[in-house]
């Protein structure tokens, strides 16, 4: 499939990562531009006792306003969800965030799957997965979700993870649309949301 020609809109994105996706998403962040014209939600695996400091860090980075997500907030273009410790990150009708204190799902609360299942529930094809490097296999079943309502499923490259074990699961569970190297993930993301 090339990802780079498409007819659909695309302008929700879904990210989920844990160890060794911090750098990743610094760098990915910094690299869109000011007028990028998608909504941004990320999953980063964090204990419940985490310190809360992600988004400060991610915010001075990134070309795009960072903040944590905010139950009830709109979803909108241009702005970057970030989930909170030990609380779901999910989306619900018109395109309202969610927090949820649910079950863990593979023993993690943030849950990579929740987000993506209902960012694909609602949205549909407008939306890309990414999974990013990480220790387990959460979010290779979200990311089936988005690929059957019609969206982009994209993985790290396993070879550039710190730890591979979520995108080698999401390339064995989901046979992703591409794979995508660190340097390259920012140049993807505006090709697939502009179409191009």
């Amino acid at each position: 499939m090339d990802i780079n020609k498409t007819q659909t809109i695309r302008d929700v994105i879904v990210i989920g990562g844990s160890q060794g996706s911090l750098e990743v998403l610094r760098g990915l962040l910094g690299g869109l531009p000011s007028d990028f014209p998608a909504s941004i939600l990320i999953v980063v695996h964090t204990g419940p006792s985490s310190p809360g400091n992600m988004a400060p860090i991610l915010d001075r980075y990134s070309t795009l306003p960072v903040s944590y997500a905010k139950h009830g907030e709109l979803v909108e273009a241009g702005k970057v969800y970030l989930a909170l410790a030990d609380r779901h990150l999910e989306v619900v009708n018109p395109g309202l965030i969610y927090l949820s204190d649910g079950p863990k799902v593979r023993f993690s609360r943030p849950a990579a799957d929740r987000l993506f299942v209902t960012a694909a529930e609602v949205f549909g094809s407008r939306v890309i997965s990414l999974i990013l490097s990480g220790g387990d296999c959460d979010g290779a079943d979200g990311a089936n979700a988005v690929v059957a309502a019609g969206g982009l499923s994209l993985v790290q490259e396993p070879h550039d993870a710190m730890i591979p074990s979520m995108p080698i699961h999401a390339i064995k569970k989901d046979h992703p649309s591409a794979r995508v190297k660190i340097q390259d993930m920012a140049d993807v993301l505006i090709d697939a949301v502009r179409g191009v």
